[in-house]
């Protein structure tokens, strides 16, 4: 079980992004030694907790103005939903998960869904702030194990589009590179690294030129093999591709922003089939968000077509 995971259903009374905030901090110990959220405890492995406050959850009324403007809200992006799991249309601008300066998160959200045992659905992965599109959360502890399992070993199936500058040589092809955190001032930004780097993981995705719009933008399909923070931005700017409107990665020179377009990032979570806990697959496909449905309307690009990555290896 994941650390975060592992505090998280033992600490009832703290949210899951301060159960985050306290193990980056260090202030948790896993064999005297400090620990990462996503770190994976063993049996016999002995974990230290911090003196820590914990408070019982304030009771919730039923009909709170606020959480019903909340379930609502959630309801209103629900793509797919049934007894185990819920897969919401995630929408650009919202981060999944709290931190300095960020109070409105979906992570958050889901504390209105508590069931009648008080237990919340729970994220299975995440997705950028500016990213849209497929977020798939378990609503039982049952489920977050399958489905946690499912991406530790590669079985669920995540499709993304993109419109980047340029059109990427060779059309279709694999980007494998190590990627760290460069930590800085206000943000963080992921870069290209060496083999055996300290803080570095290797990163795959899998790419296909779908359409063009002349020579100056592509429309992409991307495949991550793994999921590292912004392995995709990071990648497509590696190449010399980067996503259109990413205020991050986005560094090409004399480029000039098409007219009509918003400058926002062009990156949708467009797919994901994943295993179901109860068996049979999940497949969900969002929407393009309204900035890129605007792009491919005034590029003329056709967005029912159907996606080029059919049967990418998945090592």
């Amino acid at each position: 079980m994941r650390v975060d995971r592992f505090l998280e259903a033992r600490c009832p009374g703290l949210s899951f992004s301060h159960i985050q905030r306290v193990i980056r901090k260090g202030e948790v110990r896993v064999d005297g030694k400090r620990t990462q959220p996503s770190s994976r405890l063993a049996a016999g492995q002995m974990v230290r907790i911090p003196p820590l406050r914990l408070e019982a959850p304030a009771p919730r009324a039923s009909g709170g103005e606020a959480d019903d403007k909340t379930r609502a809200f959630l309801k209103s992006i629900t793509l797919y939903e049934d007894a185990d799991v819920l897969v919401l249309d995630k929408p650009m601008g919202l981060a999944v998960q709290g931190g300095s300066g960020t109070p409105r998160h979906l992570d958050g959200m889901l504390d209105a869904l508590r069931d009648a045992h008080g237990q919340r659905p729970r994220l299975v992965h995440r997705l950028d702030k500016d990213t849209a599109g497929c977020l798939l959360v378990a609503k039982t502890r049952f489920a977050a194990a399958a489905l946690a399992k499912a991406f530790r070993s590669r079985s669920a199936r995540k499709i993304y589009w993109a419109l980047v500058a340029g059109v990427p040589k060779p059309r279709q092809g694999r980007i494998s590179t190590f990627l760290a955190k460069d930590a800085r001032e206000d943000e963080s930004v992921m870069r290209i690294a060496r083999h055996g780097e300290e803080g570095a993981s290797h990163a795959v995705t899998y790419y296909a030129v779908v359409e063009t719009a002349g020579p100056a933008l592509a429309w992409i399909s991307l495949k991550p093999v793994t999921g590292r923070t912004h392995q995709l931005r990071a990648h497509m700017a590696h190449i010399g591709h980067p996503i259109v409107g990413d205020a991050k990665y986005f560094a090409r020179e004399n480029w000039e922003f098409p007219g009509g377009m918003q400058n926002k990032l062009h990156l949708v979570a467009r797919r994901i089939a994943v295993p179901h806990p109860r068996g049979g697959v999940i497949d969900v496909t969002a929407p393009l968000p309204p900035h890129m449905l605007q792009s491919w309307n005034l590029l003329g690009l056709d967005a029912v077509r159907y996606d080029p990555i059919e049967a990418s290896p998945e090592q």
